[in-house]
């Protein structure tokens, strides 16, 4: 029964997702490698579902490993430059046939729909034609890349054809000329540039890692496109982090709302991504979908959700509903996708023209990301406005974090004679201010 349980609450939060993805595109990037995972079962099922729920899909394969065991098995050296194949034209019918396997294993397990799977019944029509519009790379820095490409145009008006009679397009590795060659060009670039020029809502890319790592060695679930440059520029990651963080970042700056990046080893990480607020791989986003905003009465109860476990530690003094409800216009929260992730209150003293900070909380789920700062931005912000000079604060646990942040030691004396008077001796709280 629990099991049972847990599903329905798991399907009850992921309604608001199903209904916010419903008739939005999104641009899926397939790498090789994700062909011979044993999870590539899952990913086939995975995407049945999206197009089932009205997602409009467009998926970019890849062919790396593929094409490095024809040329391998012909004993034929490549080069890579750059995160690109060099390609001469000697080799240029293999890596065409590489990618048509691909192309054609692919189409065949989207085909699928066998009983007792979540393909049962599943009817998908996938359509890939000569949709991407190519040029060749030329010479650079003194290296010919032969028939390697870029991307000089998708064929959106095609395609948008296609998703709208409810096909799934798939878009090869392979770009194609006017003048009737073929180019071959890097998987990333034809994603990065399927999504600019379709105005695609997201950006997916499946990769080994799924994501980018923070020093702890756990997954950092939301990156600001601002702080995954100084990542790529600043921090050894591997070959295919490297790119498919390069690509999310370059999408999300030409307004691709959202890039993500998820592991092709896990079972039902897209679905997970999609579908949960703490996701399964790295999202980069231009601005942050968390909203910081005033409270009001409706946020009581998921601030009251928030607050209680610091509450049971002592970490903060307890508030009742009644007073959450009759102060809630000293609260600013941030809430991200409906749910109250963090919360913090200014109470002015103006005859000081002081104020003190209170009840700073972010919940143990997404502590890590700068919402603490985010918060004492706010509030500060909220305190000059008043015409506050000092900003105050009583904490018991967390007195590195205020000094990290400018606040200074001090003591009862010099608080307003108000809150001196309702200073907790048995909490013997610290004393911290800042001048604004």
């Amino acid at each position: 029964m629990s099991d049972e349980l847990n599903y329905v609450e798991w399907f009850r939060h992921s309604s608001p997702y199903i209904n916010a993805h419903r008739g939005k595109t999104f641009v899926i990037q397939i790498p090789g490698e994700a062909l011979e995972s044993p999870m590539f079962s899952g990913i086939i099922h995975d995407l049945a579902l999206l197009d089932s729920l009205g997602i409009r899909l467009v998926l970019v394969q890849g062919a790396r490993p593929q094409i490095d065991r024809v040329l391998n098995n012909r004993r034929l050296s490549s080069q890579l430059e750059d995160g690109y194949r060099v390609t001469p034209h000697d080799q240029l019918l293999d890596i065409i046939q590489a990618s048509a396997a691909v192309r054609v294993q692919l189409e065949a397990q989207l085909s699928m729909g066998l009983a007792n799977t979540p393909m049962a019944n599943a009817r998908l029509k996938v359509c890939s034609g000569n949709f991407v519009i190519a040029r060749p790379l030329g010479v650079v820095d003194g290296i010919d890349y032969g028939f390697s490409g870029e991307v000089r145009r998708i064929d959106s008006e095609a395609i948008f054809r296609l998703l709208k009679d409810d096909n799934m397009v798939l878009l090869p590795h392979l770009g194609f000329s006017p003048t009737g060659e073929v180019f071959n060009l890097k998987a990333e670039d034809v994603a990065t540039q399927a999504a600019i020029q379709l105005k695609a809502d997201k950006l997916i890319i499946y990769s080994e890692e799924g994501g980018v790592f923070n020093n702890e060695g756990s997954i950092m679930s939301e990156l600001l496109a601002r702080d995954a440059e100084t990542i790529l520029h600043g921090r050894r990651l591997s070959p295919s982090t490297h790119a498919a963080l390069e690509a999310c970042v370059q999408t999300v700056r030409a307004d691709v709302p959202r890039a993500h990046m998820i592991s092709f080893n896990e079972n039902g990480g897209l679905l997970r991504e999609l579908f949960t607020r703490e996701g399964a791989g790295t999202m980069i986003d231009e601005d942050s979908y968390e909203q910081l905003r005033a409270a009001n009465i409706d946020d009581v109860g998921g601030m009251m959700a928030l607050l209680a476990p610091l509450e049971e530690k002592g970490a903060l003094v307890r508030r009742s509903r009644e007073l959450l409800e009759n102060e809630i216009y000293r609260f600013i929260v941030i809430e991200r996708d409906g749910a109250i992730v963090a919360c913090a209150a200014l109470y002015p003293f103006e005859k000081e023209l002081s104020g003190e900070l209170a009840c700073l909380a972010v919940s143990p789920n997404y502590r890590g990301s700068n919402r603490g700062e985010l918060l004492l931005k706010g509030i500060e912000a909220e305190a000059r406005k008043q015409g506050l000079k000092t900003l105050f604060l009583l904490t018991t646990r967390t007195a590195h974090w205020f000094i990290e942040h400018g606040f200074k030691e001090t003591d009862i004396d010099d608080l307003p004679t108000q809150k001196q008077a309702l200073y907790n001796y048995q909490r013997n709280s610290k004393i911290f201010a800042k001048s604004l």
